[in-house]
């Protein structure tokens, strides 16, 4: 068995990542699976001194990319942790505390689908360590940008649909399906050990039914012909899938797998516009070569400086065109309306004028050593950054609520079309 291992050493503490293994079988081949634990710091006390991170590598192909970088300090000072960011989404970003939409007159609900940008605690009724259970610390919480559909004038949270606690209230104005560390193909989801989007959409029909048993047939298809759905998808595909295992490398390279992946967005798609969706909006891919996950794996194999990886990002922009194509030659064919919401664009922007956006750091995390950390390597025991509004990204994924404003600001045009959608 071979194991990369991550040693890390945060302020006396010792974290060690088992990221990847490698069982032998018996006809000789392999068979990969992901895994991480933690162990606790008294069992390490032999290697207390320790001060950066490395790792063993152990390349099953080619083109596949190494999981950590060698000798990076990790060391932080102790702040504050704010909230996980992971569950932040595009519609969870709203103008002001106050600012509600009076011209919402059509839009009852919104219903979400996708991965950890759009997860609001779907994962914390899983067994698996992808959570979004991580609350605010004193003196984070937000005041001007609250989470939740609050600019759409429906309510200022959209919440799990695994909530035991739902009400009715609840399941009329939207719930999320989403599941951190989920992708369209199935695969991503089953190497996290989360709810893949087919699984959502079944729980969206068994939602579906909930409502018809409270309110009637007629008035559940009113209220879902008149809902916004948001999918918000496809990162982790790539990123943690196509290029962090061998499995689906082995059988496409990535202009067919793009098109494995388009395939089944147009199956998740259709299968929403079966139960009566008619008016989606589905989030385009990010820079992922600017990812600081992605930079910190990639800069290891260059020279060590941290920079994008412009290839793979082009990855992400040609998935983004042929997946606009799509969505048009769609839109033509039926009744429905299905929306483009391009983040690639501003997100990049962001990253290549950072002071314009008033950002000091765009290629390293505020979490930890701001490399490689995720999920629940980044909770309320974690050192943080002392300042996270300076930073594009919160942990080595997903962006800090600071850029999640800017990119609500950049969508927000899309976001007021898709309200207004039935006052047409």
């Amino acid at each position: 068995m071979l194991t990369r291992l991550v040693m890390l050493r945060w302020n006396c503490t010792i974290v060690i990542y088992t990221l990847y293994t490698l069982d032998s079988v018996g006809d000789g081949g392999g068979r990969e699976r992901m895994n991480l634990s933690i162990a606790h710091p008294k069992i390490l006390r032999k290697v207390s001194r320790l001060s950066s991170f490395q790792f063993t590598q152990y390349s099953h192909s080619s083109n596949s990319l190494p999981l950590a970088a060698k000798h990076v300090v990790v060391c932080r000072r102790r702040v504050p942790f704010p909230a996980s960011f992971s569950a932040a989404a595009f519609l969870s970003i709203a103008e002001s505390a106050h600012l509600k939409r009076p011209f919402n007159n059509s839009v009852p609900a919104v219903l979400v689908f996708g991965d950890s940008t759009v997860d609001s605690g779907n994962n914390n009724y899983v067994k698996t360590t992808f959570k979004s259970n991580f609350p605010r610390t004193e003196g984070t919480s937000p005041t001007e940008f609250p989470r939740g559909a609050t600019y759409v004038g429906i309510k200022e949270y959209v919440p799990p649909y695994l909530d035991p606690n739902l009400t009715l209230e609840d399941l009329m104005t939207g719930v999320c399906f989403a599941s951190a560390g989920s992708g369209f193909d199935p695969l991503t989801a089953q190497l996290s050990g989360v709810i893949s989007v087919q699984r959502q959409l079944e729980y969206f029909k068994e939602y579906k039914a909930k409502l018809e048993a409270a309110i009637g047939k007629a008035r559940t298809k009113t209220l879902i012909s008149k809902a916004a759905f948001l999918i918000s998808a496809g990162t982790n595909d790539i990123v943690l899938n196509y290029f962090a295992t061998p499995f689906r490398r082995e059988t496409y390279n990535i202009t067919s797998y793009q098109e494995f992946l388009l395939e089944h967005v147009k199956q998740f798609i259709q299968g929403l516009r079966e139960e009566g969706a008619t008016v989606i909006g589905l989030v385009g891919l990010p820079p992922i070569g600017c990812l600081p996950i992605v930079i910190t794996v990639t800069s290891a194999e260059a020279d060590g400086e941290r920079r994008c990886n412009d290839s793979l990002s082009s990855i992400a922009l040609d998935y983004n065109q042929k997946l606009q194509k799509m969505l048009e030659a769609m839109q033509n064919s039926s009744s429905s309306i299905i929306y483009y919401a391009d983040i690639y664009k501003p997100l990049n922007d962001i990253i290549q004028r950072p002071s314009r956006y008033g950002f000091d750091n765009v290629n390293s995390g505020c979490c930890g050593s701001g490399l490689i950390e995720t999920t629940f390597m980044c909770n309320p025991g974690t050192l943080v950054c002392a300042n996270p509004s300076k930073y594009l990204f919160f942990d080595s994924v997903h962006p800090t609520q600071a850029a999640y404003s800017f990119l609500y600001q950049a969508l927000r045009p899309t976001v007021d079309r898709v309200i207004k959608i039935h006052d047409l």
